[in-house]
């Protein structure tokens, strides 16, 4: 039964190689491919890819064969990769805290402004090759042309989108009947060209922030129960690691290892 651990942390790193494959594969697909969006999350499919190749082959092969120093790679990698899923969990909560929609007056969506969320999140999507990414990628997934034929009483009635609430349409506070009135700086930038629009605008990056932060709630989520699972592989994989130093001493579990020195009661 001691060997129960390594027979557990040998089908777990089988099914875990076997999921890197698809994931690696993903990757290699999107950086192939001429869309804007997918070849930006390219780098994070492969290097996730390739951590659980190495990890789940060095698991793999330390728990079948008795190899030790595969396992303690695996077990090191491991505490590594719980680790900084930790960090990155800590770090998400910290960052998307702040943030959330303020209600509009008689309408059914919100609207978002960008002095609402973290530092980090606005210094990141203010940079300018950051935003041409995104600003290409929602021009590319025709989010805008979904609410084209609405009718006035759809602005009313209809929720919209935290990206179609900022980028496709102007401010509803926006007047632009009274030219000399203050007015919100993204009523200026607002134009009614189609590969315009209000893709400039404050509002805007604040949307994408907060399809960023939902997300990333659901993400950390996720980590969480990631991290869970991890510590218990983590565990059974030490109780794996000790079984296999004990198969390389050539002693049976529980042997005494002091057999051949033998007590003389006949010395005198």
């Amino acid at each position: 039964m001691y060997r129960f651990s390594n027979t557990v942390i040998g089908f777990l790193n089988l099914f875990t190689l076997l999921a890197s494959i698809p994931i690696i594969g993903g990757g290699l697909w999107m950086a192939r491919s001429s869309t804007t969006c997918e070849s930006f999350l390219q780098t994070p499919l492969l290097v996730v890819g390739f951590v659980v190749l190495i990890i789940s082959l060095a698991g793999f092969i330390g728990a079948c064969f008795n190899v030790a120093w595969a396992l303690w790679v695996y077990l090191v990698v491991m505490l590594f990769l719980i680790g900084t899923l930790l960090g990155l969990t800590l770090f998400g909560f910290v960052v998307t805290s702040h943030g959330g929609g303020v209600e509009v007056p008689g309408r059914a969506y919100r609207e978002y402004h960008l002095e609402n969320y973290s530092p980090w999140l606005r210094k990141r999507i203010k940079d300018p090759r950051y935003w041409m990414t995104i600003r290409s990628c929602i021009l590319g997934s025709k989010t805008c042309g979904q609410i084209l034929l609405w009718t006035p009483l759809d602005y009313l009635t209809k929720d919209m989108s935290p990206i179609q609430s900022g980028c496709c349409k102007p401010p509803t506070s926006c007047n632009y009947g009274a030219s000399m009135m203050a007015q919100d700086a993204d009523c200026y930038r607002w134009n009614n060209a189609p590969d315009v629009l209000c893709y400039e605008c404050d509002s805007c990056k604040a949307g994408v922030l907060e399809d960023v932060r939902r997300d990333w709630h659901k993400l950390s989520v996720l980590n969480i129960v990631m991290i869970v699972v991890l510590i218990g592989i983590y565990s059974i994989g030490c109780c794996a690691f000790q079984n296999t130093k004990r198969a390389e001493t050539d002693y049976p579990y529980g042997e005494n290892r002091m057999s051949k020195v033998r007590p003389r009661w006949d010395f005198y």
